[in-house]
């Protein structure tokens, strides 16, 4: 078995992991559109001086990407492509705010269309908006309910999500 040293400049084996995990996470949330949450992780990694060991991070999980979907030649074709495309703001994150139908959603739900509840979360790129109108609806509904409706309601959904975490959640029981 062959002993690596760690060099002076390179990150410690034990905070590998957690590296990994806040790349992720500011993957997820540029993927997802979601540009609060984006902000708030590149402020805490700009803050923490932790940008060389994220960035080597993103760059390895953009290579094993690439690596996996094409052949080495069509690869780097892929990676120059998008070299000579890249978009010259690169802190914004994509969003598609009309594709988000909150008010479509609220209706199929309130008719109990299931296949429409499907097809507009499917076909919706961007679900941030649509969630985030959702809560918006929720949040306007609330002062129309009866006194203590809320609070039931609050009960009953912790009730069901508080400590049964490795349960499949009602609405996917067959």
């Amino acid at each position: 078995m062959m002993a690596t040293e760690e060099l002076d400049d390179e990150l410690p084996t034990e905070e590998v992991d957690t590296a990994k995990s806040r790349a992720a996470t500011l993957l997820l949330a540029f993927r997802h559109g979601n540009q609060l949450a984006f902000d708030h992780e590149l402020d805490r990694l700009l803050a923490e001086h932790a940008e060389r060991e994220v960035t080597t991070l993103l760059v390895w999980i953009a290579a094993e990407s690439v690596r996996k979907a094409y052949t080495p030649e069509i690869g780097d074709r892929v990676l120059r492509a998008l070299a000579r495309r890249a978009p010259t703001d690169t802190g914004a994150v994509a969003v598609d705010e009309e594709m988000a139908g909150a008010a479509r959603l609220v209706e199929a739900v309130g008719d109990g269309d299931v296949a429409a509840v499907r097809a507009l979360v499917a076909g919706t790129a961007d679900t941030t908006y649509l969630l985030g109108g959702l809560l918006q609806a929720v949040a306007m509904m609330l002062p129309l309910l009866p006194e203590g409706e809320a609070d039931e309601i609050a009960a009953e959904l912790r009730r069901r999500h508080h400590g049964r975490r490795n349960q499949v959640p009602e609405a996917r029981q067959p």
